[in-house]
C-alpha cells in the first residue's frame, strides 16, 4: 500500500453517513426514465436530479447498517490506518488531493476552498438532490461536496471489468475533485453537463476532470501522504479511467455504442486525458482558461 505509515490523517475532510441515512425510493415513472437517469448520472459523475426533474423521491423506511458504523476520527489517524482500512484509505486520498490543490492554488495566487467527501450507503441527501449509490460517485457544486458509496468500487470491477485496487479508488476521487477545481475556477458549466456527443461540453468537462486527476497523480508523492507509486498502481488508475468510458459502458448496458449519447468520452479519450495530466503535471495541459503559468 502506498501510504506513509507515520503520516497524520485529517478525518474531518470526510463525512461519514454510513449507517445513519434514510432509505428512500426513486420515483422512476414506469422504470425506463429512472434507469436512464441513473445510468447517465453514473456517467456524468454529477447528480442529475435537479436538472432532469428525476429527484422527486418518496420517503420509505429508515435503513441502518450497524456493521458499517464507524468513527473515522478515532479509527483513521495515520497512514498505517489507511494501509489497512478502505475508509481510512479514502481519508488519506482525500487529504493528499486537497493538500496538493491547496499548494497549487496558493502558488498561482488563488485560494483553494476545501470540499468534504461524504461516505454513504444506499441513499443520502445532497444539495443537488438525493444521492444514490446506484448513480455512482458525483460532485455537487451547490454544496461543494463529493458523494461516494464505497460499493461503487465493487461494481466497477464486477460490472465494468476494471482491475480495481487502491489507486483505482484514488483516480475516481481525484476525478470528482477535478470537478471541484472546475467549480472554483468558474468553468463548471452545469447547463453544459446536459449536452451529449463526442464534441459536447459535457464530454469536455469530464475529460478535463480526468486530466486534473492526472495532475494530482503526478504530484501525489509530494504531498507527503503517499510513497512513490509503482507501475502497478499507475496501471490501476489507468484501467479505471478506461473502464468508465462511454463506449464501454454502453456496450455493457445496451449492447451497442451510440456516440451521440456520450457524456464522458470514450475509454480511449478518458485514458488519454488522464495520461496527459499524469505525464505533464502541468495545469496548462488541461486547458484551464485564466490559469496563470
Amino acid at each position: 500500500m502506498p501510504f506513509d505509515d507515520r503520516k497524520r490523517l485529517d478525518p474531518s475532510q470526510v463525512q461519514d453517513r454510513r449507517g445513519r441515512g434514510v432509505g428512500r425510493t426513486i420515483a422512476i415513472g414506469g422504470g425506463g426514465l429512472g434507469l436512464l437517469v441513473l445510468l447517465i448520472s453514473m456517467l456524468l459523475g454529477i447528480d442529475l436530479g435537479n436538472f432532469t426533474g428525476a429527484d422527486e423521491v418518496a420517503p420509505s423506511t429508515y435503513e441502518t447498517y450497524p456493521n458499517e458504523i464507524s468513527n473515522l476520527a478515532a479509527e483513521c489517524q495515520t497512514g498505517a490506518d489507511a494501509n489497512t482500512r478502505q475508509d481510512c484509505r479514502i481519508v488519506g486520498f482525500v487529504n493528499s488531493i486537497q493538500a496538493f490543490w491547496t499548494d497549487e492554488f496558493s502558488s498561482h495566487g488563488y485560494e483553494y476552498v476545501p470540499a468534504q467527501t461524504v461516505l454513504f450507503t444506499g441513499y443520502t441527501e445532497a444539495a443537488c438532490g438525493y444521492a444514490s449509490g446506484a448513480s455512482g460517485p458525483f460532485y455537487c457544486p451547490l454544496d461543494q461536496m463529493v458523494y461516494l458509496d464505497l460499493s461503487f468500487f465493487d461494481m466497477l470491477q464486477s460490472r465494468f471489468g476494471a482491475q480495481g485496487g487502491p489507486f483505482a479508488e484514488a483516480y475516481v476521487l481525484a476525478h470528482e475533485y477535478g470537478h471541484h477545481i472546475q467549480n472554483l475556477l468558474g468553468i463548471l458549466d452545469t447547463s453544459g453537463m446536459k449536452s451529449s456527443g463526442p464534441q459536447s461540453m459535457s464530454v469536455f468537462l469530464e475529460l478535463q476532470a480526468d486530466c486534473l486527476a492526472g495532475i494530482w497523480a503526478y504530484h501525489a508523492t509530494e504531498t507527503g501522504y503517499l510513497e512513490p507509486l509503482t507501475q502497478q498502481e499507475i496501471a490501476q488508475s489507468l484501467d479505471a479511467a478506461a473502464a468508465v468510458g462511454d463506449d464501454r459502458i454502453q456496450n455493457e448496458t445496451q449492447g451497442y455504442v451510440y456516440p451521440e449519447a456520450w457524456t464522458h468520452g470514450s475509454s480511449a479519450q478518458r485514458l488519454a486525458a488522464f495520461e496527459d495530466g499524469l505525464r505533464s503535471g502541468n495545469m496548462g495541459t488541461c486547458d484551464t482558461p485564466g490559469w496563470t503559468e
